[in-house]
């Protein structure tokens, strides 16, 4: 469950993130319009503002592209939690700041996160198993600040409430991007973090 390789003709790294960032976001709108499988990749290139010659430049299939997407929404979560958060405090406080940053970062990225989980399902064998252990680590950066606040006897929870905890949280935060056709008619981002923070707490903090 490594990392895949995607591989490019092009040996400058700096360019190809600039290109592949380019085909993500024309990705992820045609994607959410059409579905992977309907959509091309001639216009994916277009969607990115470049010709379907430049596009293989850079990918080597369709599926590539999905890969990428998939890849980069948990690396900016992961990279988002890790500079922002010191997993190792065990405090009410640090979890909750855990809980904003990434409900945040849900919020700058709910298209791509939507188009993941629709579309996942068509990454190959070798793929999809490495997509599922990204997320998997997501929830445990969770639970590691959940397991030393239970350390710090800032919480009373077995090891499996805190694993439940932990994934309870990534849900929470994905439910954002699922449904926001009803929930961002009715709560702002920051009241919504607000009472799910409240919610997760009310579970787990002892009266």
């Amino acid at each position: 469950m490594e990392k895949r390789e995607v591989l490019a003709s092009v040996k400058d790294e700096k360019l190809i993130e600039k290109r592949r960032n380019q085909m993500i976001k024309g990705a992820v709108t045609l994607f959410k319009e059409k579905g992977f499988h309907r959509t091309t990749t001639r216009e994916i290139a277009k969607a990115a503002g470049f010709s379907i010659g430049t596009l293989y430049e850079y990918i080597r299939q369709k599926e590539d592209v999905l890969y990428l997407v998939c890849d980069t929404i948990y690396d900016q979560v992961h990279n988002r939690l890790e500079e922002n958060i010191d997993t190792k405090l065990g405090t009410i406080e640090s979890l909750q700041l855990a809980i904003n940053n990434y409900f945040k970062v849900v919020d700058v990225m709910q298209d791509e996160v939507l188009v993941m989980y629709q579309e996942a399902k068509s990454l190959s064998k070798d793929a999809l198993p490495y997509v599922l252990k990204k997320e998997n680590e997501m929830a445990a950066m969770f639970k590691k600040i959940i397991v030393r606040c239970v350390e710090n006897r800032e919480l009373t929870l077995t090891e499996e409430q805190c694993d439940m905890v932990a994934h309870n949280i990534i849900v929470q935060g994905q439910m954002w991007a699922f449904r926001r056709w009803t929930l961002q008619k009715n709560y702002t981002l920051e009241k919504y973090i607000e009472l799910q923070t409240k919610l997760i707490l009310q579970g787990v903090v002892e009266k």
